[in-house]
């Protein structure tokens, strides 16, 4: 059965472009159901609108605090994925237990950055001013804290001479369009299990050749 996803988007959502091309490539089996932003006119909606996804804006702005505007996306998605999964591709805003608890082990997020290293905005540019040789990009499933769930995949990427952040996010992109629609392959395949409450996948993952 195909994975349900709802994707909560802010800006340019490339890597709801990422996951849109694999579902149709055949890389994943998974339906996009719903794309969400709370930004109006962003560029992730008229990817949504050309994949013929369904889209919404909901302005936080609009609401008067947190909790009540997570508790509209409860209400929202909901209804959309109720076995299925939320990704946040570029989406700049920090969800509360409002919203967290409505989907449990169901709320996904690419960082880019070798998670615990680096949490938080601009991680790239973070990396080069610890002046670190590697960094990456992270997939995890998202907790109360900021970029600090469960680690579910990590691809790594050289910090070369001459990097600025533009050339380092760049290349951190690339893997990110490549791991995140891997990742919810694997889920799809219902190989993500919970030991002691933490994710496990079963088996090799050929994708990134990682192993349980």
């Amino acid at each position: 059965m195909s994975l349900d996803l709802a994707v909560l988007v802010s800006g340019s959502g490339s890597n709801l472009q990422a996951i849109l091309d694999a579902i149709e490539a055949g890389r994943l089996d998974a339906r996009v159901r719903l794309v969400v932003s709370n930004v109006a006119g962003v560029k992730a909606l008229d990817r949504a609108a050309r994949a013929s996804v369904p889209t919404l804006v909901v302005p936080h702005k609009d609401y008067p605090n947190r909790a009540a505007f997570d508790a509209h996306l409860v209400e929202v998605l909901r209804p959309v994925v109720a076995d299925g999964f939320v990704v946040l591709a570029g989406f700049m805003r920090i969800l509360t237990a409002t919203f967290l608890d409505a989907f449990p082990r169901r709320v996904l997020n690419i960082h880019p950055s070798l998670l615990p290293a680096f949490p938080g905005v601009d991680a790239q540019q973070q990396a080069l001013d610890k002046g670190v040789r590697i960094t990456g990009c992270s997939v995890h499933l998202v907790d109360a804290g900021t970029d600090t769930g469960p680690i579910l995949a990590q691809a790594a990427v050289p910090v070369l001479d001459g990097d600025t952040r533009d050339t380092l996010a760049a290349r951190i992109l690339e893997q990110e369009h490549a791991i995140l629609p891997a990742v919810l392959q694997w889920i799809s395949e219902g190989r993500m299990q919970l030991v002691d409450g933490r994710p496990r996948f079963s088996g090799v993952v050929p994708a990134l050749g990682l192993a349980r």
